[in-house]
């Protein structure tokens, strides 16, 4: 396949979550250059990024700070958030499109790295993933680009308790109506649920005991719901 001369290769970031393991992203990383590859010489570029710190830090100073993310309080210093746009600064070589991916704190930095990012015109073809996040009002010019993916029974129902923390709510209702709360009126523009082995923590599982009866690990089935989600973009 001929690449066209000025096509940039797509970047991506994965965004850990609090107390993340070093080595959880591994598999993951190798999954999405072969899923994301458009040619041998088109390869995504792809960077982990830790916005609170991996688990050698304290927990519980993460989760404040992921507390400080989830806020739409505007004097609050968003400490994920800023790590984030530091972490993307330093390595996107701005030029080409963005796929960030974020697992639960993860995806509220990744959010809110995505908002300054936007607003200063640094990224302006961007694609945002949120899996197993807490929920955050989403800016409606944004819920297009934006996707949530949480855990679920074989029956349909939440499964993943981080998935509860938060709000996409907001009033609606007009001249002529009584004012409503919208349970749905922030949400990302695309929310699905995922049948996965185990909870919140083993999204991107790959082996034993995290596979299901249709021999089908974690991490496949993630990647093939973002893979779906992205047609048409890349």
């Amino acid at each position: 396949m001929a690449i066209a001369a000025d096509r940039h290769p797509l970047t991506v970031y994965l965004m850990a979550g609090v107390a993340t393991a070093n080595q959880m992203f591994g598999e993951c990383c190798r999954k999405l250059e072969e899923m994301l590859s458009v040619a041998e010489l088109d390869k995504p570029e792809i960077h982990v990024l830790y916005p609170y710190g991996d688990n050698s830090r304290s927990r519980f100073a993460q989760v404040l700070e992921v507390g400080s993310d989830l806020s739409n309080r505007i004097h609050l210093s968003r400490v994920g958030g800023r790590k984030a746009v530091e972490g993307i600064q330093r390595t996107y070589k701005g030029k080409g499109p963005v796929l960030m991916i974020g697992h639960s704190g993860g995806g509220i930095a990744a959010y809110q790295a995505a908002v300054q990012l936007h607003r200063e015109g640094a990224l302006p073809d961007f694609r945002l993933v949120q899996i197993g996040s807490p929920r955050i009002r989403v800016m409606p010019e944004l819920k297009q680009r934006i996707s949530y993916f949480h855990s679920v029974d074989a029956a349909g129902k939440l499964t993943d308790p981080i998935s509860r923390i938060g709000t996409w709510g907001g009033w609606s209702g007009g001249k002529m109506r009584i004012p409503h709360w919208n349970a749905w009126k922030y949400a990302p523009g695309y929310v699905e649920g995922i049948e996965v082995v185990g909870g919140h923590a083993d999204y991107f599982k790959h082996q034993n005991p995290f596979i299901d009866g249709q021999a089908v690990c974690n991490l496949d089935k993630t990647m093939e719901r973002v893979r779906q989600w992205l047609k048409g973009w890349i």
